[in-house]
């Protein structure tokens, strides 16, 4: 069977519940779906709407970047005021994405910045309000410190797929297909909520969502006095 982190009824119920995406975002759904393609659940895509709207971040870094849809999600939430850089390795997905923001109308707030995201992190120079933390999940632990260094003080870092469908808070055994990446997200998890810098919460939604707060250089809340 299965495991889940999650009840299905719950799920449903969610699902059932929450205002859902339509027009371009609904197509894009519909076609990762049909495609295979790995996009964001529509809960945490409802929870990110929402985190944007309050946070209201001025820049956001997305390392994963897909057909695009996560980074719409973020867009149309902020009404097009937030500049977004976006990371892809996969130089086909990276056009595709491209067509998809042209198609928006909002093209002029996200780049794509095309290329391995370990690579990419270290040249990056500019400070982010906001980073949302979807793609390779083995590499979560060496993608941490360039998050780090380029988070802004009373910034917010998202991490996706964290529970990887429960495997990470599995005890026993993990098959070993998957026992890498369980263990490497484990490892993740550990290192953010011992990291003095950081406030972090794990949300069980979608497969799993880490959300951590950006405190002062010394660990400390940040002062805005």
């Amino acid at each position: 069977m299965e495991e889940r982190i999650r009840y299905p009824e719950i799920d449903r119920f969610i699902r059932k519940t929450i205002k859902r995406e339509s027009g371009l975002l609904k197509c894009l759904e519909d076609y990762a779906s049909t495609h295979f393609i790995p996009i964001i659940s529509p809960e945490t895509a409802a929870l990110l709407k929402v985190l944007v709207r309050i946070h209201r971040p001025g820049r956001i870094l997305e390392v994963g970047t897909a057909i695009g849809y996560s980074a719409l999600i973020m867009a149309a939430a902020s009404e097009g005021k937030t500049h977004i850089d976006t990371i892809e390795i996969d130089d086909e997905i990276a056009g595709m994405a491209e067509h998809h923001f042209r198609q928006s109308g909002y093209g002029h707030c996200i780049r794509v910045l095309r290329g391995d995201a370990v690579d990419i992190l270290q040249c990056l120079t500019t400070s982010y309000d906001m980073i949302f933390l979807d793609a390779s999940k083995g590499q979560y632990p060496e993608f941490l410190p360039e998050c780090l260094r380029l988070l802004k003080e009373g910034g917010i870092l998202l991490s996706d797929n964290v529970l990887y469908k429960g495997l990470v808070a599995r005890e026993g055994q993990v098959e070993h297909k998957h026992r890498t990446i369980a263990v490497r997200l484990n490892e993740y998890l550990e290192s953010l909520c011992r990291n003095p810098l950081l406030d972090t919460a794990i949300i069980p939604i979608g497969d799993g969502l880490a959300l951590s707060y950006r405190l002062g250089g010394d660990g400390t809340q940040p002062c805005n006095a």
